[in-house]
């Protein structure tokens, strides 16, 4: 029997985070089918307004609330008990306005990385009952992040989140030179995690596992070794709920080991990606010599120099289908996926029948 996982004033009966992937890879339905099935799911809110009814060409930072709220509510009406976050990332130029956006929309949990949310308890001091999440990939950027929020808001994190650089996928936590040197040790960084918070803040709270997580035996023996719950996200791409297309889904069933590897993303930051089509995407780029089209990140080479690419748009084009020109991000385990299976195959595997009695409930 595996334990319950609680953070803040939200509690699931299975310890897993389905982890955000944008561009609306993890949307209404994957987020609202894993809160149903009795995990958390979460909407990414990179990009959300790309492909939504409210992007007209030039209206992102228009359309990007406006989509989150209604994202929010889709996956409410699939899982109206469920536990819905938001994974924010912290280098969008609207993390502000998508933080606050996702708490008015009624999500129960933010979860947000790439960078560091210093100012988080802030955007959402006006919603409490709102548990808030810090992805970090060291037991210094977590006690960082704990002093300033203790400071500057005497507020602490509801749970910690460490991202395992050396396996997950999308933007990485990590200097590109220490990803792959074999230095990381993923379950310390996690009991040194729970020890800092212990030691220095007496606070226990629950911290989750990310990155390298595919099935029953990889979540046991990170519980075994001191995780409280593990955030996956690569393995849910091959459901039949996942919000991304057929194509997008099949790039992940026909790769290989050797296809996944890093790149260097235009935000400043090593992301985990399918590799093969990046100087495709980058010639494209090129070629038609665009302007940067969103504005969506507060730094970025393309915006800067037309340096790399445009990845928002790279990442919507995968999303929709184009994975010849389009990124697609994935974590070290993409190559496992051999079909398209369901959500609730995926609680039945990793929980054994446990789901199927929450579900039928």
């Amino acid at each position: 029997m595996v334990p319950t996982l609680k953070i803040g004033r939200h509690e699931v009966p299975f310890p897993l985070i389905q982890g955000g992937m944008g561009v609306r890879v993890s949307g209404a339905s994957l987020a609202g089918h894993v809160a149903r099935c009795g995990g958390i799911g979460l909407v990414a809110s990179a990009g959300i307004g790309l492909g939504s009814r409210f992007f007209e060409g030039n209206n992102y930072f228009v359309a990007e609330p406006l989509a989150m709220k209604e994202e929010i509510r889709k996956a409410y009406e699939i899982a109206p008990d469920g536990v819905i976050g938001v994974n924010c990332m912290v280098a969008a130029s609207d993390y502000d306005v998508l933080v606050r956006s996702a708490c008015e929309a009624g999500a129960k949990l933010i979860v947000s990385g790439a960078g560091l949310p210093l100012n988080l308890p802030g955007l959402t001091e006006d919603f409490p009952e709102v548990a808030l999440v810090p992805i970090v990939s060291s037991v210094k950027a977590a006690e960082l992040i704990c002093r300033k929020w203790q400071r500057g808001f005497n507020r602490l994190p509801d749970a910690i989140v460490v991202e395992d650089p050396e396996t997950a996928g999308g933007h990485l936590g990590a200097r590109p030179e220490d990803i792959g040197a074999g230095t990381y040790d993923q379950m310390a960084t996690v009991r040194g995690v729970k020890r800092m918070l212990t030691e220095k803040f007496a606070l226990d709270i629950p911290v989750i596992t990310a990155g390298g997580i595919w099935d029953r035996s990889d979540l046991l023996q990170a519980l075994e070794a001191g995780a409280d719950g593990v955030q996956m996200g690569t393995r849910f791409v091959t459901t039949e709920e996942c919000d991304a297309s057929p194509a997008f889904k099949q790039a992940y069933i026909d790769c290989r080991p050797e296809d996944i590897g890093l790149i260097m993303s235009p935000a400043g930051l090593p992301g985990r990606a399918l590799k093969a089509n990046v100087p495709a995407l980058e010639e494209r780029e090129r070629r038609l010599g665009t302007s940067c089209p969103m504005g969506c990140l507060r730094k970025c080479s393309y915006q800067a120099s037309r340096e790399r690419f445009c990845i928002i748009s790279a990442l919507d084009r995968a999303q929709r289908g184009d994975t010849e020109t389009g990124l697609v991000f994935c974590g070290s385990n993409a190559w496992r996926a051999s079909r398209i299976e369901t959500v609730q195959e995926i609680f039945n595997d990793l929980f054994a029948l446990q789901s199927e009695e929450v579900v039928n409930q």
